[in-house]
């Protein structure tokens, strides 16, 4: 996990530069009176920080009058009420110089056409973007997030690398959508505060590192059974730290470790880690500052870290493996065991479970964040409509989200199958095909914890067993690699 990098900053116009959306709303407001409907602040939403076209067909829908000509009228109004009356916002030209001052590339975004840009872009100075665009520049204007993917794209940045500022809910609407970060700076219409969203009254306060500390850093963190520490596979454990680079994996909640995978991964990579009992460990970029749960703990069970991301984050990290046995995907497709069986017969992993939530609960983990990786050797309910397997809701009653199907909330378009990906036929009777299923994963309490994304990790195809020798993949389960967005406050 490192720090992202401010990329850019994306400006929109009128009302955040300069002070153009009351010159907006005074043009509309002229012409709605003179046609019999004069405009209240319930009007805003269909003004404020819409493209002309869009408001001139509202009010042509509202008075009658024929759309082309309110275009027209609309444009000479609030064209010539720019031509003379032109202001930027308080702190509008010193943040611009500053980021300018810094390398901070910049980029006005507007809804407005590009005759009005330009007008406004020579009182701003032109030399202060290196790119603009216009409502003539995208298919679509805001709220849709075209105007920000396309600047972010002339730029080359990524968007989520980027701050948005805003003055309208429509803009943030279309910032938020293309997944920037986004600063709020309202003029007419409030704007609240939420995820991801930072609401300030005036651009007077901001500065490039309040910027840059807005784009939230980013943690990786991977559940990974290495299937007997990867001894079935030639050259493993090369192979093992392959994976971790390309993933760029921050944390890795371990299984499987025959008792010294997670100490030898971290001296090869010059990482942090904890070895609890044989079989659990976690390796990580970041400083360990406790070990959490029992360190001699079984072969099944679970064990935690505390770590120390930065200057301002503490994160609890646990791994856990649950026993594989009586295993419910074998008992509904091969034994066609009813749902109220296979729940009954989850009892020893829902006990193990919940001794894992306790010992998460005793650490203190309610107050800070917690994830939680592991081979549960369980389905899940969000997966099954007709099982509401024991083990995930015991969590997600705990308080635990599932990163992947937050990420990935479509279960037949996502599977997210981890078991598995050199079994495609059972391994003891190759007539039958083997269930798969998702039963590895990263599970986090939402206290300063937003997910980014999540996916399954499968390096190649996979010979299938037994013929694995050569795989590049060295393990019979997928990982699940999860990125989530660390915020301050929880």
């Amino acid at each position: 996990m490192t720090q992202p990098p401010l990329q850019a900053v994306l400006f929109d116009m009128d009302g955040t530069l300069v002070d153009t959306e009351r010159l907006w709303w005074e043009a509309v407001q002229d012409i709605a009176s003179g046609l019999g409907r004069p405009l209240t602040e319930a009007d805003q939403p269909e003004v404020l920080g819409r493209p002309v076209e869009h408001t001139a067909a509202w009010l042509g829908r509202i008075t009658g009058q024929p759309v082309p000509g309110l275009t027209d009228r609309l444009h000479r109004g609030f064209t010539d009420r720019v031509r003379t009356g032109i202001v930027p916002r308080p702190g509008a030209l010193d943040l611009l110089d500053a980021l300018a001052r810094e390398g901070v590339p910049t980029a006005l975004v507007t809804a407005s056409p590009r005759t009005v840009a330009d007008s406004v872009l020579a009182v701003l100075g032109a030399d202060r973007f290196r790119v603009s665009v216009t409502a003539d520049d995208t298919p679509h204007t805001k709220p849709a997030p075209d105007p920000y993917l396309a600047a972010s794209q002339a730029l080359g940045v990524d968007p989520a690398r980027c701050v948005a500022v805003e003055d309208t809910p429509t803009g943030v609407s279309s910032a938020e959508a293309a997944g920037c970060v986004v600063l709020a700076v309202p003029s007419l219409a409030p704007i609240d505060a939420a995820p991801g969203r930072t609401v300030v009254a005036s651009l007077e306060e901001v500065t490039p590192d309040r910027l840059r500390a807005l784009v939230a850093p980013r943690l990786r963190v991977m559940s990974w059974n290495l299937w007997y520490g990867g001894a079935k596979v030639d050259d493993h454990r090369a192979k093992q730290l392959k994976v971790l680079l390309d993933t760029e994996a921050d944390v890795v909640g371990l299984q499987e470790t025959a008792g010294t995978a997670a100490r030898e991964l971290a001296d090869a990579l010059g990482w942090h880690h904890h070895q609890a009992g044989e079989n659990l460990g976690i390796i990580s970029r970041h400083p360990i500052t406790a070990r959490l749960g029992d360190p001699d703990v079984g072969f099944y069970g679970a064990a935690g870290v505390r770590l120390r991301i930065g200057r301002a984050h503490e994160v609890d990290v646990w791994t856990a493996h649950l026993h594989y046995t009586p295993y419910g995907p074998y008992e509904a497709a091969f034994d066609g065991l009813p749902p109220e069986e296979l729940i009954a017969h989850e009892e020893l992993r829902l006990s193990q479970m919940r001794e894992a939530l306790r010992q998460i609960a005793e650490s203190g983990g309610s107050e800070r964040p917690v994830i939680l990786t592991g081979d549960f050797n369980a389905p899940s309910h969000l997966d099954w409509p007709a099982v509401a397997w024991p083990v995930t809701r015991a969590a997600e009653e705990a308080g635990l989200r599932d990163s992947y199907r937050e990420a990935r909330p479509d279960p037949v378009l996502d599977p997210g199958h981890t078991w598995s990906p050199i079994h495609p036929r059972h391994e003891n009777d190759p007539a039958l095909p083997e269930p798969q299923d998702r039963i590895d994963y990263v599970l986090h309490n939402g206290r300063g914890l937003a997910v980014v994304d999540s996916r399954t990790v499968v390096t190649g195809v996979p010979r299938a067993w037994p013929d694995v020798a050569d795989n590049d993949w060295p393990s019979d389960h997928a990982a699940v690699l999860t990125t989530f967005a660390l915020r301050q406050g929880g």
